[in-house]
Parts: C-alpha cells; structure tokens; sequence
C-alpha cells in the first residue's frame, strides 16, 4: 500500500477532539506532508491547518484526502459521502482507516474508477502475501513491544525514528497498523492479515535492506494479552529483530476492556518477549523501556524512570516528556 502525499486532512463535523487523533498522528509526525484541513462546519475541531476547499486543495497539489477521524464501530457516516465523492470526481484518492471500507460504498468505487483514483482501506490488506520463513535476511530491525496495547508503541517507534535520524543514522519506519501507514504512506495492517500470514507479512513490511541503517518497527498488541497475543507473536517472529523497546502505560491495572485480567509485570513481558524474539533471531536484546506517564507530574515521572533505570539496567524514558535520546545512545552503543 503506498498512499501518494501530499495530504488534504478531512475532519467531517466531528467536535471530540480525541476523534481526531488520526489526523493528529499525521500532523504530528509528518507535518510536510498536511496541506490543510476540510470541515464541513465551523463546529468542527481544527488542528490549526489552513481551512481548505476541495478545489483550493487540488491547485495547490493535494493527492490525497485522508478521513482523518476515528469512531466507535469504525464507521464512515453517510452525510460525509457527498464529500467524498466530489473529491474523487476532482481527482483526489481517498484514504481511511476506518473498519467500514470505502469500497464498499458503489457510488465511491464507481467514482474512483471513472476518474482513475484510488481507495485506499489502510485498515485492510488483499494483497497476496507468504507464510514467514525466519530466514535471516540482511539489515537491523527495532521492535516495539508492550505491556498491553494502546500504551505508546506506534509514538515511540516514531520518536525513535526521527531521533535515530537526526543523529544520522539512516532509519526507516514500518507501518503496521491504519493510522501508521497513514502515517507513512505505506504498510501492512497486521491485525486485518490472516494467522498463518502474519510473520510473512512482517517480513514483507521489511525486507532485506543495505540502502539504510534501521528499519523500526511499530508493535502491536502484546504477547500477554488474551485476545491479541497472536497477532503480536506473528509480528516479533517476522520482524526478527536486534533490538526490542518495551512500552507500558504507569498506573494502568488491568488488560484494556479486561478487568478480570491483571496487567502483566515489564519483567515478566520482557521475559516472554525475549524468548520467542530469539526463535528467529537468537541474539535479540532489549535496548530501552518506554513509559506512559501522563498519570504523573513530572517530578515524579522522572524519578520512576531513574528508578526503574536501576532496576532494569536499560534507559528508561516517557518519550513525551523526555525524548528518546538515552535509548538510541544505549542501542549504537550495544548492536554495531
């Protein structure tokens, strides 16, 4: 899935501003590529890009729109359609990671192939793929992995990358969820790929490479989690990597959406972690912790790092608050 830049972020009429978080990440992370903002009211969150037509967008070269927001059920709502349909009778492509895909719809798909654009479901991949190998294949390869999911993995792989990269160490990010490829333009949803497929689909988000030093790769899930450790499984085993960055939320006491399960300990998803890491690369080693720390002040933020920097022997930093400066020093100084 290769989505082209640059980008017309859509907004719809929504007026949570968490429901714009994919636009957010976008914005955040590739700001170059955000040539402005479409709302179709004045109530509508903004992100403080130019507001946009979608005519005033194409002259200044937008190429795609991206449906920016995300919803409870992951639906598109029928009143942003006509929006949408004008864009690709414009010539724009349209991009969603919604669960609802835009092909799905008959007027969009008949709008895309009359004017010879693309949809692009980021949620969904119907491309053929293989089963992983677990060969070894040449370039480095970072993983993010977590306590549980929703804890700061796709943020940290991104910090990593923009901190690797301004140390000139060529890095590159791999997408493996929707608002990541949004992200980056290009990926693999690892969670839409069947089972047997995902340690190959991994492999294909990274494949050999000697043009660049790091591949980092977003997690997903957790090995820990009940519903989501095979899809986690899959995704360490294909992205074989060298370097392992666990992530975890402070103070949260449970699975997500499972109260009746305990939250795991970092030792003990380290350890498990580790030990499948080593299946397809035996000598993967943890290079950093990544704490969420937003339920603390700062002062005591940076005293639970120092702390479990003691406890742990590895960097440990929010990368909100603190950067991830500490870890990209720890991962040249471990793995040449």
């Amino acid at each position: 899935m290769h989505i082209p830049q640059p980008y017309l972020l859509f907004l719809g009429d929504v007026t949570d501003p968490l429901s714009t978080k994919t636009a957010r990440g976008i914005l955040t992370w590739r700001p170059e590529l955000c040539l402005g903002q479409l709302r179709l009211n004045e109530h509508t969150v903004s992100l403080g890009l130019p507001d946009l037509s979608l005519q005033d967008a194409k002259m200044q070269g937008a190429r795609t729109l991206v449906i920016g927001t995300a919803n409870a059920g992951g639906y598109l709502p029928q009143p942003w359609l006509t929006t949408i349909e004008k864009a690709l009778k414009l010539g724009f492509n349209v991009a969603s990671g919604l669960h609802r895909r835009l092909s799905s719809f008959p007027a969009l798909l008949e709008a895309a192939q009359d004017h010879q654009c693309q949809l692009f479901d980021a949620r969904h991949y119907d491309l053929p793929l293989n089963v992983g190998n677990g060969k070894k294949r040449q370039g480095k390869r970072l993983l993010t992995v977590g306590t549980d999911c929703s804890v700061g993995k796709m943020y940290a792989s991104l910090a990593l990358e923009k901190e690797m990269n301004q140390r000139g160490l060529h890095s590159r990010f791999c997408a493996t969820g929707q608002t990541g490829i949004l992200i980056s333009g290009q990926g693999i949803s690892v969670d839409a790929v069947i089972a047997d497929f995902i340690a190959g689909a991994a492999e294909a988000i990274s494949p050999e490479f000697t043009d660049h030093d790091w591949d980092v790769i977003e997690g997903q899930g957790s090995l820990l989690n009940p519903a989501y450790a095979g899809v986690s499984l899959g995704l360490l085993h294909g992205a074989q990597p060298d370097a392992l960055v666990l992530c975890h939320e402070v103070g949260r006491k449970h699975i997500r959406h499972f109260p009746h399960m305990p939250l795991p300990s970092i030792q003990a998803t380290m350890d498990a972690n580790l030990n499948a890491a080593k299946l397809t690369n035996p000598n993967a080693k943890f290079v950093g912790i990544c704490l969420n720390t937003s339920s603390l002040n700062h002062d005591d933020a940076l005293a639970l790092c120092q702390q479990k920097e003691q406890q742990y022997q590895l960097p440990v930093t929010d990368p909100v608050r603190f950067g991830v400066s500490t870890i990209v020093d720890n991962l040249t100084g471990e793995i040449e």
